[in-house]
């Protein structure tokens, strides 16, 4: 094997062991108790693919990207990008990084200063990096603005005068401005109607395939997230409890909790019937999660060693893991 094919090989983003508790106090201020938001979450997502993160409200994958930015501080774990731990970074390599690395937020109204221009808004990625002069930080601007489908003359206009799906594209531009090679994109069409979301996709896949970028694609939406993911995810509890290629995991779902997921997801056929799988219970609190397997409350297959041992993720089939006792 020679040495370009080798580097080609290597993963772009490596997550090992990741965990994010956030403290509990009290109204004295002593710690009480820690919500386990992420555990010991691990994947790995080569250069220019799509890696879907899914899972039900409060499961922790926004966390997970949050904390692969660093926009949250790790409690323990490493994400490694391009061979450097991400968290061991400092000063002018943490700023380098983060050229490499932008984010696209879940809320297009939030995510904008309402008391800036959009131009001063993309223009500020550059200023913070200090890219370029003022006339080339004006040409990029309207650059960015171009191709994600806006007039060179609203460059003037605040964020109230656009729409949800066109604050989101403008977003989107912000995480452009600077070349990033790894965009990580935090429900970026939960919060559109169902016709601006398509155009947002094609949009995301249109970028992609021209910048040649790789996304950690964060949704609860299983339908976005098969459209537009090479690899999957499956995360329950602030841990992954599956992961395979799309059309694998579609077609063969290994862990109980992701068999029930699929079955929610409405067919587009009225001749076609899928069984539904019925969760019992609610989700547990991740202040005081379950021993053993945290899905075992929920599990119609649980069996004793669920509830007193900690599934390993193992691979099952050719780059399909699961952590479930079922398959041991």
């Amino acid at each position: 094997m020679s040495v370009q094919a080798a580097n080609e090989e290597k993963p772009l983003l490596q997550v090992r062991k990741l965990k994010k508790y956030f403290p509990v106090t009290n109204s004295l201020g002593k710690v009480t108790g820690q919500v386990k938001a992420v555990n010991n979450v691990s994947f790995e997502m080569k250069e220019g693919e799509t890696f879907g993160l899914v899972g039900e409200s409060g499961c922790g994958k926004s966390t997970t990207g949050r904390t692969i930015m660093r926009l949250v501080e790790p409690t323990e774990g490493e994400a490694i990008y391009r061979g450097k731990d991400i968290y061991r970074l400092k000063g002018n390599e943490l700023m380098s990084m983060r050229r490499e690395m932008q984010m696209v937020f879940q809320d297009p109204y939030s995510s904008l200063n309402p008391r800036k221009r959009i131009g001063h808004i993309l223009e500020e990625t550059l200023k913070i990096h200090r890219v370029g002069n003022k006339k080339e930080r004006m040409e990029r601007v309207m650059e960015m603005l171009n191709r994600v489908g806006f007039q060179s003359e609203q460059y003037y206009r605040y964020p109230h005068e656009f729409s949800g799906g066109q604050r989101q594209r403008i977003g989107l531009a912000r995480a452009l401005m600077v070349n990033p090679k790894l965009i990580i994109c935090d429900e970026p069409v939960s919060a559109l109607d169902v016709s601006i979301q398509s155009q947002v996709l094609n949009l995301l896949e249109e970028i992609q395939e021209e910048f040649k970028l790789s996304y950690l694609f964060v949704s609860h939406d299983l339908s976005v997230v098969r459209h537009i993911s090479d690899r999957i995810g499956v995360m329950y509890l602030g841990e992954m409890v599956e992961e395979a290629e799309t059309d694998e995991l579609y077609a063969n779902p290994l862990h109980p909790y992701t068999r029930a997921l699929l079955s929610a997801v409405p067919v587009p056929n009225p001749a076609v019937k899928r069984e539904r799988i019925t969760l019992k219970g609610e989700v547990p609190s991740p202040l005081n999660p379950p021993s053993g397997c945290v899905f075992h409350p929920r599990c119609p297959h649980a069996t004793e060693i669920c509830k007193q041992k900690v599934p390993v993720k193992k691979m099952v089939a050719v780059n399909h893991a699961v952590a479930c006792h079922l398959y041991g």
